[in-house]
């Protein structure tokens, strides 16, 4: 069946609801200065933005959404890589930290990351919730205080365990850590009626991945709430102590370019925008910071991979890209020792892996034409959690566009290290006649003994290695003391009124698991609050 005929047989939500009267303002197409003014300003539509924009909405506050990306819809998602990575993602996929050591995949389109990730759905591992109260002083964080939004959400966004077998690609650790007696489980995933293509970092093209796209989002507009895309919150409307909106622009088709300015005044402002726009956009607004914290104890789950040849078809692009896991290594070592990883595997897109598979010239062009029989592991390194691992400190380029610096220290190369040797010794016990770990000078090696070896001599330079990100973290980190933290464990922003912030750059570290399930909790308790307090 080809793309064409998937799009055409699913209704396009979006574009049905616009039809139907939902408001919404596409920047690059402004011919003069946008003004609005609402009760909450969303700024954001990910994870937390979106979850947060339907809650306001259904306790009948007026809503703006304001969104950086474009608004791309399932009519508009054909599968096809180098479309979807130039258009959805954060810097047309280029974005990276400033020392070039990592590569990070951040959505920037309608739905944030939630329109492009690989549906994977944890709560927030109950060891990070407990290290958070303890260490890091939040106040309604236990297990059995946040369980209830945890399922509430995962109801709203029909999240369980995948049913249906896992492809070749992900069964690679299931038998390789059943052969070596280390446990794995099955993943919880965001999905209803889901085809299994394969294709969810490019856009679902069915409507099945549930993100905000086509859930809250709609949710709010429904409610009469507005949407404004293609839109750069520039700088926070500060007034004495209080926050009252946002200026900004539209930005032209390609992204970059400005059309016309904007302004959203507000009662009260939401910030959603991730763990390095977000402390971007209160560093342009100089918003006050007495013990510098903002931007500081960025998290990125550093994820270095490995490499397996089997003599069978894996056709890791084909089926659901992330449905096996294994926490054995999460934990093992306690909250707070060596670093902590947890084991997926990613889907084995063409243009993904050829960019990531870090060969030249020959070799290269082998590995590729051996595509078919390849399986990746990688593992999310659990950063934060101790004193060796302050995370990354995000700081505003002469742009005004954020970057970030993040060191990649002997604390977490032991963790590379030993997680390159974990997956490698895995894909060896599940069959692979030949592995090698992601680094520019290693090659394939045909048995365990020698691929330790390698392993062993290889150089731990930051550039000769690839480390990638697609969990940002941290940056406005939650507390209830102002000299540690940006916010309260509300999110309030601890020096101005008026002022939230609602996503996953809250966590005071990472959480040692995908984040969107505990973003979608956290923002529902925090905005079913701040709507209550708003109406009263």
């Amino acid at each position: 069946m080809s793309n064409k005929t998937i799009v055409k047989d699913i209704p396009d939500i979006f574009r049905q609801g616009m039809a139907n009267g939902w408001v919404t303002y596409n920047g690059a197409t402004l011919e003069q200065p946008l003004h609005l003014d609402c009760d909450v300003l969303v700024i954001g539509t990910g994870a937390g933005g979106g979850t947060a924009a339907e809650i306001f909405a259904q306790q009948g506050l007026k809503v703006v959404m304001l969104e950086e990306g474009p608004l791309q819809t399932s009519n508009d998602f054909d599968m096809q890589e180098k479309k979807a990575y130039s258009s959805l993602y954060q810097e047309g996929l280029t974005r990276g930290t400033a020392d070039g050591a990592f590569t990070i995949m951040q959505g920037r389109t309608v739905g944030g990351s939630t329109t492009v990730n690989w549906t994977a759905s944890f709560r927030t591992p109950d060891q990070t919730l407990e290290h958070w109260t303890r260490e890091h002083g939040l106040k309604g964080f236990s297990k059995a205080e946040m369980a209830p939004w945890f399922e509430k959400m995962e109801q709203r966004l029909n999240i369980s365990k995948w049913k249906m077998l896992p492809n070749a690609n992900n069964s690679v650790i299931s038998k390789g850590c059943e052969k070596l007696g280390y446990d794995w489980q099955i993943i919880p995933r965001n999905v209803n009626g889901c085809w299994n293509l394969g294709y969810c970092g490019t856009g679902c093209p069915t409507n099945a991945k549930q993100s905000m796209l086509v859930t809250t989002i709609p949710g709010a507009l429904q409610q009469g709430a507005e949407l404004v895309y293609r839109a750069r919150a520039d700088k926070l409307i500060i007034e004495g102590d209080q926050v009252r909106g946002v200026v900004g622009y539209g930005l032209a088709e390609n992204g970059i370019d400005r059309t016309q300015s904007l302004q959203v005044r507000a009662r009260h402002t939401v910030m959603a925008c991730g763990g390095i726009n977000g402390p971007g956009l209160l560093l342009r607004s100089d918003a006050p910071d007495p013990h510098q914290r903002i931007g500081k104890r960025t998290f990125l789950h550093p994820v270095p991979a490995t490499l397996g040849d089997f003599p069978e078809r894996i056709d890791g692009y084909y089926g659901a890209p992330q449905s096996v896991y294994s926490d054995h290594f999460q934990w093992r070592d306690g909250v707070t020792g060596p670093v902590g990883f947890k084991l997926e595997v990613p889907p084995m897109h063409p243009g993904f892996v050829a960019s990531i598979g870090m060969l030249h010239g020959q070799a290269h062009s082998d590995q590729m034409n051996r595509l078919p029989h390849l399986n990746m592991m990688i593992a999310l390194l659990r950063d934060g959690f101790v004193e060796a691992s302050q995370g990354g400190e995000v700081f505003l380029r002469d742009d005004g566009i954020p970057g970030i610096r993040y060191e990649i220290n002997e604390y977490l190369r032991e963790g590379i290290v030993r997680a390159w040797k974990t997956m490698t010794e895995i894909q060896f016990a599940a069959g692979a006649q030949s592995v090698r770990p992601v680094h520019s000078m290693s090659r394939y090696t045909t048995s365990l003994g020698a691929a330790l070896q390698q392993i062993d001599e290889l150089d731990m330079d930051i550039n000769k290695m690839r480390v990638g990100s697609a969990h940002v973290m941290g940056g406005c980190g939650m507390g209830e003391d102002p000299r540690s933290s940006v916010v309260d464990s509300m999110g309030k922003f601890h020096h101005l009124d008026g002022l939230h912030i609602m996503d996953g750059s809250t966590f005071p570290t990472s959480i040692g698991a995908n984040p969107q399930l505990s973003i979608y909790g956290m923002v529902a308790k925090q905005a079913t609050a701040l709507a209550q307090q708003l109406q009263g």
